[in-house]
């Protein structure tokens, strides 16, 4: 497997870059996904590239679980959240690094997505069983890996912890320089 580390928060700011939505656009990679009215679970938001974009679609009557372990990450989050007039629709909160703590959650989650932040997991198989805990019967994952850090093994070994937490694929999606996986609550 994969050597754990967690990308440094000031990486963020080109994480963020709007040059990052020439290769991934938040809209194009979303709309198969998100409806008005959904809960959606973002671990690993950073800064927020795809977090606004899921706000917008949620509508005011869904919401956003943004979880991060870096509280830098998290203030500038909330920071552009406010700017974009979204903050009340996304929940941000600071997580441990062995635990995301979404007990509160229930099955209550439409959507996850896990958008290049498993590789920086320390415990891929507790992320796939928390996730799941919070994920209704039908809901979906977005399981997408950066390629050039996560090898096919590597993936396979993600998709394999993924159907040990009651998750199965259910169709592979095609996103640029990212091994892909669309998963689904069994």
């Amino acid at each position: 497997m994969h050597k754990h580390r967690v990308c440094p928060w000031w990486l963020g700011y080109l994480l963020v870059s709007p040059i990052r939505s020439l290769q991934h656009a938040p809209a194009r990679i979303l709309a198969p996904y998100i409806r008005e009215g959904m809960t959606v679970l973002e671990p690993g938001p950073g800064m927020g590239f795809f977090t606004l974009e899921l706000a917008r679609r949620v509508g005011a009557s869904g919401r956003v679980i943004a979880v991060d372990i870096q509280p830098k990450m998290i203030e500038r989050l909330k920071r552009r959240a406010a700017k974009a007039n979204l903050i009340e629709r996304i929940d941000v909160r600071v997580a441990r690094s062995d635990s995301m703590q979404l007990n509160w959650l229930g099955n209550s989650v439409d959507f996850v997505l896990a958008f290049a932040v498993v590789h920086e997991m320390p415990d891929a198989a507790t992320f796939f069983a928390e996730a799941a805990e919070t994920m209704k019967r039908i809901a979906r994952m977005l399981l997408a890996e950066p390629s050039g850090h996560v090898s096919e093994e590597e993936f396979e070994a993600e998709l394999e912890m993924a159907r040990g937490a009651g998750l199965e694929v259910e169709a592979w999606s095609a996103i640029r320089r990212s091994r892909t996986a669309v998963l689904r609550k069994s």
